[in-house]
């Protein structure tokens, strides 16, 4: 069994949708990034990538390259998850927190799970998102940006 955890920010700016968890939120603003700027399936490919002991997503898919300018996160997200079978893991489990002040995110957490885990090929149930805001303190309880993180369970098949 491995276990990998992974951390994702982005700053949001005026004009929406959001795109956040592989789906559309209405909301009056966007995250901002080099790709589609979607910090949750960021922090799952990271976490991904870490648990089978592999570089950081800034370096399978660098910032710097014009490749990856607008790229759609989910596509990223297969990719890495298609190595780490090749690699000989199986998923367990994934855990999840989308921190953001706004919009609030109940309604959205179980869709975003399912999208999850369409793209990884996994049951509904093994897909947790939760949401907690900031607050009132820092970038995400300004408002200014959004962070998420992950925590992966790898097992090695046999």
């Amino acid at each position: 069994m491995r276990i990998g955890i992974g951390h994702d920010t982005h700053r949001l700016s005026e004009g929406g949708p959001l795109r956040l968890g592989g789906i559309q939120l209405a909301h009056d603003q966007h995250l901002v990034g080099h790709s589609d700027a979607d910090v949750l399936l960021h922090a799952v490919t990271d976490a991904l990538l870490g648990a089978a002991g592999w570089d950081d997503l800034g370096q399978w898919f660098p910032d710097h390259d014009p490749a990856y300018r607008g790229r759609d996160s989910a596509e990223m997200l297969r990719e890495v998850s298609r190595q780490v079978a090749a690699g000989g893991f199986r998923i367990v489990n994934l855990d999840c927190i989308v921190f953001a002040e706004t919009p609030r995110l109940g309604p959205a957490k179980r869709a975003m799970a399912r999208r999850i885990a369409d793209l990884l090929g996994l049951q509904p149930e093994q897909v947790a998102v939760k949401a907690k805001t900031g607050e009132g303190l820092g970038a995400v309880g300004r408002g200014e940006a959004i962070q998420a993180q992950c925590v992966v369970l790898l097992e090695k098949s046999s």
